[in-house]
């Protein structure tokens, strides 16, 4: 990739971290206008946190592209956001895109929250594959994050009696329902990890 393709592509990244950041304060804006806008219950949602954590990770790595300085760290933050975010297009998808509950309080915010940004950001990693080789079981770091959601989200339910999502709401499916849908979230999760790392250069990961 030539230097004004790595520039342009920078620009982008920072273009949409915008554009997905003016979702999230839209939301809040509306909710706090509206007197529905509980903290605690807003930064629950996997959509927000991994909205967020694209918006900063688009931004460190168009900084670090527009310098022409490959990082192995980013191409780690970054497969971690890219698999984050594919997640949350495929389960608003499969999931919640039918059912009758407000997700998002501004119509716009949903499709950019739910499809643009998990599309570019899955675009992204396609259009800039990681030059280094990022082994399966290395790669298998970026699990974390969605299984200590999942985790997070079970005992603070149990707590406060609210969960975010349907599919994560014992008191509705069962503790045994939450746990099939959570098994097979991890097998498409796994799957998902091993073809993102398997699209990752050829070089060796070198540990620094």
């Amino acid at each position: 990739m030539n230097k004004n393709k790595k520039l342009l592509l920078a620009g982008f990244r920072i273009f949409f971290a915008l554009l997905g950041f003016s979702a999230v304060v839209t939301e809040i804006a509306t909710l706090s206008e509206r007197g529905k806008f509980i903290f605690e219950n807003f930064f629950s949602f996997f959509t927000i946190q991994s909205n967020l954590f694209a918006v900063v990770t688009l931004l460190i790595s168009a900084l670090a592209l527009a310098k022409d300085k490959p990082n192995d760290r980013i191409s780690l933050l970054r497969g971690s956001s890219t698999l984050n975010m594919i997640l949350v297009g495929i389960i608003f998808s499969l999931l919640l895109a039918g059912l009758d509950v407000d997700l998002t309080a501004v119509p716009w915010d949903n499709t950019v929250l739910h499809y643009i940004m998990p599309a570019f950001v899955a675009l992204d990693w396609l259009i800039d594959l990681p030059k280094i080789h990022i082994s399966f079981k290395r790669a298998l770091v970026w699990m974390v994050f969605p299984f200590a959601y999942i985790a997070y989200t079970l005992i603070r339910g149990y707590f406060v009696g609210w969960y975010p999502y349907p599919f994560l709401n014992p008191v509705n499916n069962g503790y045994v329902g939450v746990g099939i849908v959570s098994g097979v979230m991890a097998l498409g999760t796994i799957a998902l990890i091993w073809l993102l790392a398997k699209l990752t250069g050829p070089e060796s990961f070198k540990k620094t």
